[in-house]
């Protein structure tokens, strides 16, 4: 077991000298990361000014750049607690339901009469016949829109409840489906949420739900939570309505199903509109920054086949008419209607910034939260609380690093020189596996790597202790250490799998914190196997072809 081959000995020295290789960047942390955002931002069209070149050249282009991202206690960030609005959702179903239920009973207007909608709870639509003694005629019509509850644990339900009251048909959603579209709901503002902060560039941020309708969002490096806050916090909603009119009247009167919202571009100016929306959202495939004919700053965007349709068929009846587009609450324009725009694809005006249409953009590409959200709780953590727990991390790396290697060296001589090495290599290892994933490191991430360094040379204990025992025998030096090696071995497997697998189920079942400890620990485990079995018997293998020791104390 002491001799290896040439390939076998370029492979292992190869994977330690490809992890040193990609740990170094970690030396030069703030370096290579002001590289990194540089030539992330040239690359993406950035204007090329001398402080941005000089960052794009602090660092060796044929070097590796992959970093060990820092958690949010380790680099500061921002900290939100998000409630989700449910009730909103339920609202917009409402909503959406209306012109279904109105073309259902259409079709019975001979037996039921005329129909309308009344104001109504926001959860509920109530729709009045003038025909009250056909009312279960309707209810019927109404109950056969009724579909399947879309969950595994609903099967058979149906997502709306019908009943009557006097002329009055009311509709609301069955709690079943409420479950189920609080459910969608969530999984939705978590993904649209995520997708948000990434575009915008942010490393490894933490976005996860937490309760019944709350999200918990930390994103580390950001300046501030009112950074993140304008990130995430407008729903971003995009909408088209039929124009009504316009007025300067604050409180003039709108119909049920009218809405009166304010000009963003006038001071003053109100426009009403039909409530339900010829064009919502949810068919919008991509938004871009842009310039205008007048070369001012808008946003390009363009509609799904089906939104663009609808967007086609609608310019073509309303030429000569306004037609507001309405985002976040705000009449952004309301420009008239002048051909038929065929394709689904415009541009949106107004008073923004440059930086404003970028944002824009992303939040729109990102999609339109599903409920407004409101914050219960945010703070900042500033960088100096981060640095102060590197520090105490450092510290308590450097003293478990130097306890180690003093106990090796002083219990097994030579061969705990040769563990000291490995131990060396090892960590050099992990921070090399951590970079190549940009995993995050957290206080916890670093509570492994320390846990680590104590575990690494247990290995080596074992095969040390097996060797004592041969020699004890009167065999040789290499006969011993062969043997100390060949009998050491399945207690190290056996002995790290179980920790191995300890660190697997951490990772999958656990989340923040725990995973970052499950992490390093994980990564800990195979690294040091690595060095244990490989490194350092190769190690003693070359030290015992050059000294050929007759005699060898360990």
């Amino acid at each position: 077991m002491l001799q290896f081959p040439l390939w076998k000995k370029i492979v292992i020295w190869g994977i330690c000298a490809l992890g040193i290789l990609m740990a170094a960047p970690n030396l030069q942390y703030t370096q290579v990361e002001e590289y990194n955002d540089a030539t992330a931002a040239l690359e993406a069209g950035a204007e090329e000014t001398p402080e941005l070149m000089a960052k794009a050249q602090n660092w060796p282009s044929f070097l590796p750049s992959s970093l060990v991202n820092l958690g949010l206690d380790l680099r500061g960030g921002a900290h939100l607690l998000a409630e989700v609005q449910l009730g909103e959702v339920y609202s917009a179903r409402m909503d959406d339901m209306w012109p279904s239920v109105r073309d259902a009973l259409r079709e019975k207007r001979s037996e039921i009469g005329t129909i309308r909608r009344v104001d109504s709870p926001d959860d509920e639509l109530h729709v009045r016949i003038s025909k009250p003694e056909a009312i279960n005629s309707a209810v019927t019509a109404i109950r056969a829109l009724a579909q399947p509850v879309v969950s595994l644990t609903s099967a058979g339900q149906t997502d709306i409840e019908v009943s009557s009251s006097g002329a009055d048909i009311i509709v609301r959603l069955s709690e079943a489906e409420k479950l189920a579209t609080d459910q969608r709901t969530l999984e939705q503002t978590l993904e649209i949420i995520r997708r948000r902060v990434d575009e915008a560039g942010t490393r490894e941020p933490t976005i996860q739900r937490q309760g019944t309708d709350r999200v918990l969002i930390q994103v580390p490096g950001i300046g501030s939570a009112e950074e993140l806050k304008d990130l995430i916090g407008t729903t971003a909603k995009l909408t088209f309505h039929a124009v009504v009119g316009r007025t300067s009247d604050q409180n003039a009167r709108v119909q049920s199903r009218q809405i009166m919202l304010p000009a963003e571009d006038e001071p003053g100016i109100y426009y009403i509109l039909e409530k339900t929306p010829v064009i919502n959202g949810d068919q919008l495939v991509d938004a871009q920054a842009a310039f205008d004919q007048n070369n001012q700053a808008a946003v390009s965007f363009r509609l799904n086949p089906s939104g663009g349709r609808i967007f086609g068929e609608y310019t073509a009846n309303n030429i000569g008419t306004p037609f507001a587009i309405v985002l976040d609450g705000g009449v952004v324009s309301a420009p008239t209607i002048r051909s038929h725009i065929p394709g689904g694809s415009g541009i949106i005006t107004g008073r923004f910034s440059v930086e404003e249409t970028a944002k824009l953009s992303i939040q729109l590409r990102a999609g339109a939260l599903p409920a407004k959200v409101t914050y219960l709780e945010e703070r900042t953590i500033g960088p100096e609380l981060g640095q102060d727990s590197i520090e105490a991390g450092r510290i308590a790396c450097i003293v478990a690093f130097a306890a180690v290697l003093i106990f090796m060296g002083l219990s097994y001589g030579a061969f705990g020189l040769f563990a000291n090495v490995a131990l060396i290599i090892n960590v050099a290892l992990i921070f090399g596996l951590l970079s190549a994933i940009g995993a995050t490191l957290t206080l916890p991430g670093i509570a492994g790597i320390v846990l680590t360094i104590g575990m690494a040379v247990d290995a080596n204990v074992l095969v040390f202790e097996r060797i004592r025992e041969e020699l004890k025998s009167a065999k040789g030096p290499a006969r011993a250490i062969e043997l100390g090696y060949e009998r050491a071995f399945s207690a190290i497997i056996d002995a790290n799998i179980t920790t191995l697998i300890a660190a697997v189920i951490l990772f999958v079942m656990g989340s923040g914190p725990v995973r970052g400890f499950a992490i390093t620990l994980g990564f800990g485990i195979v690294t040091s196997v690595f060095t244990a079995i490989w490194v350092t018997r190769l190690l003693i293998s070359t030290w015992m072809q050059y000294r050929r020791p007759k005699t060898i104390e360990v």
